[in-house]
């Protein structure tokens, strides 16, 4: 199978236990778990209007909307191929019309856009790039170089911009590796509060190799750390609640501070 806007190899492949087919580009970057671990970890706060930045194809915007008939859903991606593939997504999945895409690079959104000005978001998403790009060498696929790799400082400006998509005490959910927290916790301080973070762990005793973190705008409560989610059992088979989350049948709630605060 083809991309229709690409030309290029494209895979139709199911996602969330079968709740929804994704169009993937064949031998790109590849929706997994740390996609499923954004879907349920946003599912608490995901109402009104999300934005899903840095989206791809889609997969973590797109999920939200079809676990949720009732949300609108901003899809913000620089390559157009990409987005193109993000839009038969979402119209395969029969929640076009509830989907709004915009193809731009997400460092561009550091003040509010001209089109969200009468109507901010209630939710971010993000599962940015993780490897610094100045330290890690980038993989040859171009598709996937651009999905794993950014600078420090993109990172402040993907922050700053969620900040200006989002409404007053508005929510942040992402995932990181362990060892960029402290650059997103810089980055998030200016402008968010109430953190709550969750470590990720293949098993319960390895150390964790990704981190969930929780923010919001505005917000005042201290940082809280929520207990840990283990993927694996010791015979290698998923957990109970990591099942779950695989099957789009979890919400991951962080227990984070009270919204007022």
């Amino acid at each position: 199978m083809n991309g229709s806007a690409t030309g290029t190899p494209v895979d139709a492949t199911g996602f969330l236990g079968g709740r929804l087919i994704l169009r993937q580009p064949r031998g790109g970057h590849r929706a997994g778990t740390d996609a499923a671990l954004v879907v349920a970890a946003a599912r608490p706060y995901a109402k009104g209007r999300v934005a899903d930045l840095g989206a791809g194809v889609g997969t973590i915007g797109i999920s939200l909307a079809v676990l949720d008939p009732t949300l609108e859903v901003t899809l913000v991606e620089i390559d157009p191929g990409l987005a193109a593939l993000a839009g038969e997504t979402a119209a395969a999945n029969g929640c076009g019309e509830r989907l709004h895409i915009l193809t731009r690079d997400v460092r561009e959104l550091t003040s509010k856009p001209r089109d969200f000005q009468d109507a901010p978001h209630d939710l971010v998403v993000m599962n940015p790039p993780f490897m610094d790009a100045r330290s890690s060498r980038g993989s040859p696929h171009p598709g996937r170089a651009l999905a794993h790799r950014m600078e420090e400082s993109d990172l402040a400006q993907w922050i700053e911009a969620a900040a200006a998509m989002l409404k007053p005490k508005g929510s942040l959910v992402l995932i990181h590796r362990p060892d960029g927290l402290g650059a997103v916790l810089a980055a998030l301080q200016p402008r968010f509060g109430g953190i709550a973070l969750r470590s990720v762990h293949a098993h319960s005793r390895r150390v964790a190799t990704r981190i969930l973190i929780f923010a919001r705008q505005g917000g005042r409560a201290p940082l809280v750390i929520a207990p840990p989610l283990i993927l694996h059992e010791e015979d290698g088979k998923f957990t109970s609640l990591a099942d779950a989350i695989h099957r789009g049948e979890a919400a991951l709630a962080f227990q984070e501070p009270d919204a007022a605060k």
